[in-house]
């Protein structure tokens, strides 16, 4: 495993140096190289992925039951950036949720608490799958022995930080069964329950719906967890959701994509796209209709992949090599599918960090700004951080202390001010905020 991912790592570097800016090669060193080293040490026995594994099965007559129902539950073990596993306490909650139509699904989350000593609250914690196939999930990737597990490397730094900040965790699976990557309204119902569900296991020794609840996403994640703050207050208004942290927001989607083709990070385009297909007919039909066969292989190859290799696979990639029109041409036939993915004008009621790198290569921080001030145009109450130095994955890492010292202040009853605050700093690592 160690040595594809080194392999796959040099073939992407040697690439980037081919003209590319600096910034592209430090990211794309980061995302495949750095997070490649973070193996942990593998079962005896090979862990079934989902499709394969009884667990995500749900009980009959489970569709009849109410959000948030748990279904089923199980112990794990999560992995860590060492050979030893999470030195916590952690289940996973097989459990009823709402698909984007309206209709019963049921999903998983991962949830854990440290072993010693009274949890602060509940953070839902949304990772950035971006990956469209069922082994990347983060019930599966986040598991003790995963074979995947340099997808989930940067979420491995994250959630140990929360669990020794004393927090209790849940990281849903807010794709559903189908790996919906990118689909309105059902990742924040996903993320919703998941709270529900934590909610009512007794094992993490929490207050019910008297528990503060947090929500955190970066980068692909930002998306859930705005959703899960958007249609919180008609969805689950019964939830404390005291504080929403989200960086790196990939919005709004269509741009967002467009950016990516022909680029470093092109590799993200066959592994979004055929979750998004899945979720949306109307994408499905647009790309199906002007796919060549070498497109429609590619959109195959993509969809049994995670994120990781297909980035490095498929660096510098052109869409219109793979369609019989421009993939811009195509964009303009399904606005109404990406209209349906994007932040709408009425800002969440819940206070909001958000936070983004000024010079994000994958990211670009305009529709940041924008979104921000629309949001705060409509009475949100926002504090907002531009990190002048960090790139996309940098910040990741580097800016969770401070999204987690303001998590605290909220789970504490600490409230924030009125209206809406936007600094520049020169880096977050420095304790900007």
């Amino acid at each position: 495993m160690m040595g594809s991912v080194v392999s796959a790592c040099g073939a992407t570097c040697s690439a980037v140096k081919r003209g590319q800016l600096r910034s592209a090669l430090i990211a794309v060193s980061a995302v495949l190289c750095f997070t490649g080293t973070s193996m942990a040490v593998g079962s005896a026995d090979p862990l079934p992925t989902p499709q394969n594994d009884p667990f995500y099965t749900p009980p009959s007559g489970w569709d009849s039951q109410a959000p948030g129902t748990i279904l089923n539950s199980r112990s794990v073990e999560v992995a860590s950036m060492g050979p030893q596993a999470q030195d916590a306490d952690a289940w996973q909650l097989l459990y009823r949720t709402t698909d984007t139509d309206g209709n019963p699904m049921a999903t998983v989350t991962t949830v854990l608490r440290p072993r010693t000593g009274q949890v602060k609250g509940l953070i839902t914690y949304q990772n950035a799958e971006d990956a469209s196939a069922p082994q990347c999930a983060p019930s599966f990737v986040l598991r003790q022995g995963a074979p995947d597990q340099y997808d989930a490397s940067l979420d491995l730094i994250t959630i140990e930080q929360m669990l020794s900040s004393g927090h209790a965790i849940s990281v849903p699976d807010w794709e559903g069964p189908k790996g919906s990557v990118f689909s309105p309204k059902q990742p924040g119902y996903a993320a919703l329950d998941g709270v529900r569900a934590a909610e009512g296991f007794a094992p993490l020794g929490l207050s019910g719906t008297d528990t503060p609840v947090a929500a955190m996403g970066y980068s692909g994640g930002s998306l859930p967890t705005r959703w899960a703050a958007q249609v919180q207050p008609t969805y689950a208004p019964e939830l404390r959701l005291v504080g929403v942290t989200m960086g790196g927001w990939t919005a709004p989607i269509s741009r967002y994509l467009e950016s990516l083709d022909g680029g470093p990070f092109s590799g993200f385009l066959p592994s979004l796209l055929p979750g998004m297909m899945r979720a949306d007919p109307r994408l499905a039909a647009a790309f199906n209709k002007y796919l060549t066969p070498a497109g429609q292989a590619l959109i195959a190859a993509g969809d049994s992949k995670c994120m990781t290799p297909n980035v490095a696979q498929h660096a510098f990639l052109r869409m219109d090599d793979y369609l019989t029109i421009p993939f811009l041409q195509l964009f303009e036939q399904v606005q109404a599918s990406f209209a349906d993915l994007d932040f709408g004008p009425v800002a969440p009621t819940a206070p909001l960090f958000l936070y983004n790198a000024v010079n994000d290569e994958i990211v670009k921080i305009a529709p940041t700004d924008q979104a921000v001030a629309q949001w705060c145009a409509s009475g949100a109450q926002i504090t907002y951080t531009r990190d002048q130095l960090s790139e996309h994955v940098s910040l990741a890492i580097s800016a969770t202390p401070a999204a987690l010292r303001w998590i605290d202040d909220r789970l504490a009853g600490q409230g924030v001010p009125e209206g809406c605050s936007t600094r520049t700093v020169p880096s977050m690592s420095l304790g900007g905020a």
